[in-house]
């Protein structure tokens, strides 16, 4: 007998060899067991989760002479001939091939005829979505009032392609993909049926790699099995054959990132792509890889959402305190952003190796994510007491930019900068704002409790700055506070890049927790963006203030 592929052999016989989608698979049992059978159905779902079994073995159950609780026997006359595709009551239509309106004129011919052998004609339609508009409208009168000896069980793996009219004659099932857990635990069963001898972590690592689709896993399976036939195969061997990358690179690869070794990345990737690993995998995989990162960072019980051993979130954990979440967020918008292209590229390492470049020269790019984490590599080298301009580079500013930049960049040292960009005017006691002669500040009057909340804030607001650090001292540089209401200052930005920063929902949410906290004042902050020619040395001043000075500054002459 000629050889049978796994994912054939091992097709599933009956709904209780159906993992992963008990819901589907309960509720056809309830309906074959009660009699209320529908006319059709519309299985969704990816590749390899289980819809043309089900179908198959759905076929069988409603035509079975002795179904054991909604499933087929497997024994009678039926459901061998069903098993065998010799019976004349179950028809299996590939739509991809089988697309026009011919092949659907021809099912409408045949549904006429009632089954020679059990109860119900079934047709089975694959990739229903490949039919064309005209077939789909020859199917639409079929399909909403069959014969009651008819079933149409329509199967695809992209609904959304689906008429509207078409859905709504159909029962719906949406399949889910089948969790790693439960395709390792089938492909034990398996393993011990076919009598192989392979390692547990292979066996762990094919089912991740499966993507949830059980049938990926028999392929991948089989292969590896081919490679090393007779072997006993091992974690080892499945890398090699898939061309994965094991979990260690990229542990070494997140560090030499994280600490800018742009030339040991390079070198490592090098070291890849010599041992024959394939870079859409290796690209993927790190995705997760900081995928698991973040959540661990961020998320509470994150231990519980990235489905590792205790010796991996050990590492994981080590590894994230290296960089925070906004620079974990950039990784992966890179690094997916060169998924999507390595798709269709031709110069798949030479993409790599630039996304590795950018990972690690943040300064290459323009956004606002790489601009934060720029910033924070600044802050975290003065803070080593590295000089400002050793920090910065040769004709390098703050930003990590050189002249041509659009952030400009500083002029002398940055605790000084920070503690003067942050000044509001003279009336403060923060910093000098120079005023032509010809048109002396304005002056406001504020309500003693407003007024005694923009003093405070005004003369700590460089003290708070520089004590909150991150993304606040470099974004809140030229700003001004001004009142804005009770209870509410508003910080006034000259810089457009500053404001979008620093304008950020979890950055005002943080400064108004550092203020309640430091200061025991619960205020509110509001951002704005300073106009062009307006002025800032405006002094707000109470009434008695007020009246004070007009008392001063009028005289009363004598004619």
């Amino acid at each position: 007998m000629s050889y049978v592929a796994l994912y054939r052999k091992w097709r599933p016989a009956t709904f209780e060899d159906v993992k992963g989608q008990d819901h589907i698979v309960q509720t056809l049992k309830n309906q074959i067991v009660s009699g209320r059978v529908g006319h059709a159905y519309l299985l969704c779902g990816t590749r390899g989760t289980g819809k043309t079994s089900i179908a198959k073995i759905f076929a069988k159950a409603v035509n079975c002479e002795q179904p054991v609780d909604g499933s087929p026997c497997n024994i009678c006359p039926v459901c061998q001939a069903i098993a065998r595709g010799s019976s004349m009551n179950v028809v299996e239509i590939d739509a991809a091939s089988n697309n026009g309106v011919e092949n659907i004129r021809d099912i409408r011919e045949q549904v006429q005829y009632p089954p020679t052998e059990g109860r119900y004609r079934v047709y089975i339609i694959d990739e229903v979505h490949m039919l064309s508009t005209g077939a789909f409208n020859a199917l639409l009168k079929t399909l909403e009032e069959p014969p009651s000896y008819v079933i149409f069980i329509l199967a695809t793996t992209e609904v959304h392609k689906i008429p509207v009219t078409i859905l709504s004659r159909c029962q719906r099932y949406d399949f889910k993909r089948i969790p790693a857990g439960t395709i390792a635990d089938r492909l034990k069963e398996v393993v011990e049926g076919e009598k192989l001898d392979i390692q547990e972590k292979a066996l762990q690592y094919l089912a991740k790699a499966a993507d949830g689709a059980f049938r990926d896993a028999l392929s991948l399976l089989e292969q590896c099995i081919a490679f090393h036939f007779g072997e006993t195969l091992t974690y080892e061997h499945v890398l090699d054959i898939l061309g994965a990358v094991d979990q260690t690179i990229f542990s070494r690869m997140f560090r030499k990132i994280a600490e800018k070794k742009t030339k040991d990345c390079i070198l490592l990737l090098e070291e890849m792509v010599i041992q024959g690993r394939e870079l859409g995998q290796f690209v993927n995989g790190f995705i997760w890889y900081l995928r698991n990162l973040l959540l661990l960072q961020t998320a509470e019980d994150g231990e519980g959402l990235v489905d590792m051993s205790e010796e991996n979130v050990k590492q994981l954990r080590e590894d994230g305190k290296l960089i925070d979440g906004d620079t974990l967020i950039r990784y992966i918008r890179v690094l997916s952003e060169l998924s999507d292209r390595l798709r269709s590229a031709g110069q798949k390492r030479i993409l790599t190796e630039i996304a590795l470049i950018k990972l690690t020269k943040p300064e290459m790019e323009v956004n606002i994510d790489s601009l934060l984490e720029r910033v924070a590599s600044l802050e975290a080298r003065l803070e080593e007491g590295i000089p400002v301009r050793e920090a910065l580079g040769p004709g390098m500013d703050a930003y990590g930019m050189g002249a041509a930049g659009a952030p400009q960049g500083l002029s002398g040292p940055v605790e000084a900068k920070a503690g003067m960009a942050a000044a509001p005017p003279a009336a403060s006691g923060q910093g000098q704002v120079t005023v032509p002669a010809q048109m002396p500040p304005r002056q406001v009057e504020l309500p003693p409790a407003q007024l005694e909340d923009l003093e405070l804030i005004r003369n700590e607001w460089g003290n708070i700055v520089r004590q909150m650090g991150m993304s606040i001292r470099p974004s809140f540089r030229d700003t001004i506070v001004e009142p804005s209401g009770d209870s509410c200052l508003c910080i006034v930005f000259t810089d457009p890049t500053a404001h979008a920063i620093g304008s950020r929902p979890s950055v005002i949410g943080s400064l108004e927790r550092f203020v309640a906290e430091k200061y025991g004042r619960s205020l509110y902050f509001k951002t704005r963006r300073r106009e062009s020619g307006e002025r800032t040395d405006t002094i707000y001043v109470s009434e008695q203030e007020l009246k004070e000075k007009i008392h001063t500054d009028i005289l009363i002459e004598e004619g």
